[in-house]
């Protein structure tokens, strides 16, 4: 054993101790790990850095952002809810049903694809159903690799039809896996649902608490009784508003309310919004058939439409082809104007200073709509009411305008944070859009009509140009950046492993040990020395270089080499004890807060459990 492959063992020792330690983050552990190879010279500086520019690296950062775009347009929680209706109440329905449908869909598409593709459903699901995420992302995760059930499902499949074929024998049918797919999928159902309870979080309840101290839209809206003031108006075409800009009608001053909104009907097209929104503004034009939302008085705004030849619109009554109910949020929408508080500081320009005269409207393009002075809400007649150092004032406007307010810190405080919020709002009219590129991105990958790293940089490029997403800063928000850095620091360490002999050490010595004790353990041998090495490297580059070996070891003993070769592929695909073995294990580390172990105490008795079974049955599906 030379000292570079001593070397190379003692990281990867050193790396197992960290992540188990849980004490410094994966992504830092696996850096450290990256950067000890360059400094040995065990790699030079582009193999370690190599990781960057893998495939599979870029096309996880592009799966986030198709991922984020498939939940910010609400796609996924209109899957989730159909989902949802099949499950019923019942939580073990619905993790089979989450189990099926992500096995079903790994069959046809690369691992990583259907995670990407699933974990923003299976959020909406969890947050719908109350019930706790962790328990169903790390399972999920695993059904994709568990689905075995095709030729295409997994690149370790390819790799040893690949080397079959080279060899001179019968390649493999498209589903000469479903036999064995439908086993370990089987198994990791009944397996995972006892074992996934050791994922439940029980610092849920404290972090629901930890929430509710930053309200929700809908309760400010309820606090400051925003459907109690708010009323729709239609602008008639013999209305004397028509074709006037609102600073000339002199509405507030003439009758005591305040226009927030105009929404005018558009024309129809597809996957567009049927109604504009617009912040009222004094250079805002009325036109007709606009609906006006105003604030302030019944009796007033009752003034207002009878001496304007307006109407009053009823509650329910739709807009476009969006029906609005004024009862919970008082007929706004959030999805480009929102609301927030503001607590005014004591060295605020504006304080003392009337409503009217303080030029909010002006200079930050944002309404006030009520002000809490204490226990008390200032909700009618405001334009007159001076504000006070410590008032907390309800403001409505653009959300960008809104988060522009956090720069004047010394004037007030912006309570929450308004951008995160408008991130949840979902972009419901381009839900159509994300799922177009959503079902070409998964087409292509299932037929390979380009690589699968195009196909998702395709679809990740137009998720953001077809406005999936507010900004291109909201799109590399939802980038797991600590997922990307683990997978891309561990992946030189598989090259280090080939580089110097590492893993063919490992490979030959557990093969030429066991030749002599019969085939069923040479196979048994094989499928150990596959799983225990895909824990450390990619389940692709485990399949390259134990596949022939496999071969061999099958031509060696004279018996057929499909079983052998057949463990290699599913002892590379499942592995489940480790969060970098595979990109689906590391995609949803994040999301679901996992710790390294984690993994340990789920998918290691689960990847022992498929092991055994599938040594026994693998020889009774394709003998020896």
């Amino acid at each position: 054993m030379t000292t570079e492959i001593i070397i190379v063992f003692a990281i990867i020792v050193l790396a197992a101790v960290f992540f188990v330690w849980g004490k410094i983050r994966s992504d830092i552990v696996a850096l450290c790990a990256m950067v000890a190879l360059m400094l040995f010279g065990i790699l030079t500086p582009e193999e370690g850095l190599s990781g960057f520019s893998n495939s599979v690296v870029i096309m996880m950062a592009c799966l986030f952002i198709v991922g984020g775009g498939i939940f910010q347009t609400g796609l996924a929680k209109m899957i989730s809810t159909k989902i949802l209706a099949f499950a019923g109440n019942s939580e073990l329905k619905l993790f089979v049903l989450v189990m099926l449908v992500t096995g079903g869909i790994g069959a046809f598409v690369s691992n990583t694809g259907t995670v990407a593709l699933m974990l923003p459903i299976v959020i909406s699901l969890t947050m719908e159903a109350k019930t706790d995420a962790r328990r169903f992302l790390m399972p999920m995760a695993f059904a994709s690799s568990l689905g075995l059930l095709t030729l295409i499902s997994t690149p370790p499949n390819l790799i040893i039809n690949d080397t079959l074929v080279s060899a001179g024998y019968e390649g493999l049918s498209f589903f000469a896996f479903l036999p064995v797919g439908l086993i370990t999928l089987t198994l990791g159902i009944i397996l995972l649902w006892p074992l996934s309870k050791l994922l439940v979080s029980k610092k849920n309840a404290n972090g629901d608490e930890a929430k509710k101290k930053d309200k929700s839209l809908k309760q400010l809206a309820s606090e400051y009784q925003l459907a109690d003031n708010l009323y729709r108006v239609k602008v008639k075409g013999d209305s004397p508003f028509v074709n006037k800009m609102l600073q000339d009608l002199n509405i507030t001053r003439k009758y005591n309310v305040s226009v927030l909104e105009i929404r005018r009907i558009n024309s129809q097209r597809r996957f567009h919004k049927t109604v504009d929104m617009k912040m009222a503004g004094p250079g805002s034009t009325v036109r007709e058939n606009d609906i006006l939302y105003i604030f302030g008085k019944f009796e007033n705004v009752e003034t207002l439409v009878d001496e304007n030849n307006l109407t009053l619109i009823d509650t329910h009554e739709s807009e476009g082809t969006a029906a609005l109910s004024v009862s919970k949020t008082g007929g706004l929408e959030f999805g480009e104007i929102g609301i927030a508080e503001v607590v005014l500081m004591s060295t605020s320009k504006i304080v003392n200073k009337p409503v009217r005269e303080s030029g909010f409207r002006q200079l930050y393009n944002v309404n006030i709509l009520g002000i809490q002075r204490k226990d008390e809400y200032i909700l009618q007649d405001i334009k007159d009411e001076k504000m006070l150092s410590g008032d907390v004032l309800l403001v409505q406007g653009k959300w960008s305008d809104i988060e522009k307010l956090n720069q004047e810190s010394s004037e007030w405080v912006v309570v929450g944070q308004p951008m995160e919020k408008a991130s949840k709002i979902p972009l419901d009219h381009k839900a159509p859009v994300a799922a177009v590129i959503m079902l070409l991105m998964v087409l292509s990958m299932a037929f390979n009509i380009i690589p699968p790293v195009v196909s998702a940089l395709i679809a990740s490029i137009l998720m953001i140009l077809t406005g999936c997403f507010r900004n291109v800063e909201s799109a590399y928000k939802t980038i797991n950046w600590e997922s990307i850095f683990l997978f891309a620091g561990m992946f030189p360490l598989a090259i280090a492993m080939e580089k110097t002999g590492a893993s063919a050490l490992i490979a030959n010595g557990i093969v030429n040990g066991l030749g002599s004790l019969g085939p069923t353990i040479v196979l048994a041998g094989v499928y150990l020395a596959t799983s225990i090495l895909t824990m450390f490297i990619s389940n692709t580059a485990t399949a390259v270089l134990f596949a022939p070996i496999a071969l061999q070891a099958a031509l060696t003993l004279g018996v057929s080499p499909y079983p052998f070769l057949f463990a290699v592929t599913v002892a590379a695909s499942m592995c489940f004890a480790s969060p970098f073995s595979t990109p689906p294990n590391a995609l949803v580390m994040s999301a679901g807060r996992y710790k390294f172990m984690d993994y340990i105490k789920v998918g290691l008795p689960l990847q022992i459990v498929v092991g055994i079974v599938m040594v026994f049955i693998l020889p009774l599906l394709f003998p020896f």
